[in-house]
């Protein structure tokens, strides 16, 4: 039994450092400009810049495919942040992508959830937790506010709140339901 183990003990030592060689051998390089200008972005993963999330966009920007106005989470401080580290002209952000709003987390309103799990399906960064026929709920550290659970819940049940206040800061107004 013992010249067993040795040999599977063998074969895998061998396999781990074929392994480790191709990693290092194959690894994808990534492009340090699409990093640097993913960080500027809020990461909200709305899409409303046309891409599926900060990334792509990112990508998009470093290759010159996509402005650097067409994020309007990030706002004009946004736009500014790209266009300096890009060595750009700061242009207005782009009104047909949407416009700034004021940070907003959802909040699914429990007396009214029936539990289908299409926000869920919805949420691009997995803030909405719950099962199905089931009450869900956000984790509003997790939300970015993108709205995209909002479309697809067939009996309105989530509203858009401002983010909790930390101390010190003064209290923040409610919003309204939105239809989005």
């Amino acid at each position: 039994m013992a010249p067993a183990l040795a040999v599977v003990g063998a074969l895998a030592a061998l396999l781990g450092a074929l392994l480790g060689w191709a990693a290092v051998r194959f690894r994808v390089q990534r492009d340090p400009m699409v990093e640097r200008i993913d960080r500027l972005l809020p990461q909200t993963q709305c899409g409303q810049c046309n891409y599926p999330g900060c990334r792509p966009y990112a990508q998009a920007i470093a290759s010159g495919e996509a402005d650097i106005n067409q994020c309007p989470p990030g706002g004009e401080a946004g736009v500014r942040a790209l266009a300096e580290l890009l060595g750009r002209e700061p242009k207005p952000l782009n009104p047909e992508h949407g416009e700034v709003k004021p940070p907003v987390v959802a909040l699914i309103v429990e007396d009214d959830c029936i539990g289908c799990t299409k926000c869920i399906l919805a949420c691009p960064v997995d803030a909405i937790v719950g099962a199905a026929k089931q009450m869900h709920t956000v984790i509003a550290d997790l939300c970015t506010g993108c709205e995209l659970c909002l479309p697809p819940c067939p009996v309105d049940c989530i509203v858009l709140v401002p983010p909790a206040r930390r101390p010190g800061e003064p209290a923040p107004r409610a919003q309204s339901r939105s239809t989005v």
